[in-house]
């Protein structure tokens, strides 16, 4: 083989590992579905709990066996750092939430904590963000939030949230949309910002984790997913 030969071998060889290279960027920005759909690949919980119908993920409890504490669903594909997360909810009663950069506390009972965006069928609380089993309430609707290293909170209301609660609703279907990139947290619901938290508390605060969707202990009730994508952090 010439000098040349070689040197033109080489160049392909780095041009194919280059594409190869950008090929595997462009794979892993591209959203992913959660949900196939037609079974809960990929999730744990309760399997008396938890079902799919209609391409739907659906969890019911019933006044006979009321839940002791709250349990979730969770999804074992991934613990994700910056993202974010879209689908769409359905609630018929009383309270849920979709936990994003949380941890597993009770593997055996399916008990998370972490970060919540939360869902009720009163409209109390939903789009506000909590933190289950941790800080409680980080930011009502309407709030901008943002927690220093000693977990003090700065809040600044950037709109009326009993109006906010207004563009929800209960029983219907409804868009969400969790933002996570950074310390920086967003909730939307039906393109509308609902809260937002800059968590400063390195002691407290999550940089990733798994996501999982509640059901909340007491009341029967029954709340739907669907279209559950994660797409990467703009």
């Amino acid at each position: 083989m010439t000098r040349y030969s070689s040197a033109f071998a080489a160049l392909l060889l780095f041009v194919t590992a280059f594409q190869g290279h950008l090929q595997g960027q462009d794979k892993a920005a591209e959203p992913v579905s959660l949900f196939n759909g037609k079974d809960l690949s990929g999730w744990i919980g309760r399997a008396d709990l938890w079902s799919v119908e209609d391409g739907q993920i659906v969890g019911r409890t019933v006044a006979e066996k009321p839940l002791e504490q709250n349990t979730f669903l969770i999804y074992t594909g991934s613990e994700p750092s910056d993202f974010e997360l879209t689908f769409q909810f359905k609630i018929e009663n009383t309270n849920s939430g979709v936990q994003y950069r949380s941890k597993i506390i009770d593997k055996e009972k399916f008990v998370v904590g972490g970060y919540q965006a939360d869902i009720d069928f009163t409209n109390r609380y939903a789009g506000i963000l909590y933190e289950e089993k941790g800080r409680g309430i980080l930011a009502e609707r309407g709030q901008s939030v943002t927690i220093d290293e000693k977990g003090e909170k700065t809040r600044k209301q950037f709109a009326d949230g009993q109006k906010l609660g207004n563009g929800i609703h209960p029983g219907q279907w409804n868009d969400y949309r969790i933002v996570a990139k950074g310390n920086h947290l967003q909730h939307f619901i039906n393109e509308t910002m609902t809260a937002e938290v800059i968590d400063n508390q390195s002691d407290k605060s999550a940089s990733s984790g798994v996501i999982a969707f509640q059901l909340h202990r007491g009341d029967p009730m029954v709340v739907r997913f669907k279209n559950i994508v994660l797409h990467p952090a703009k």
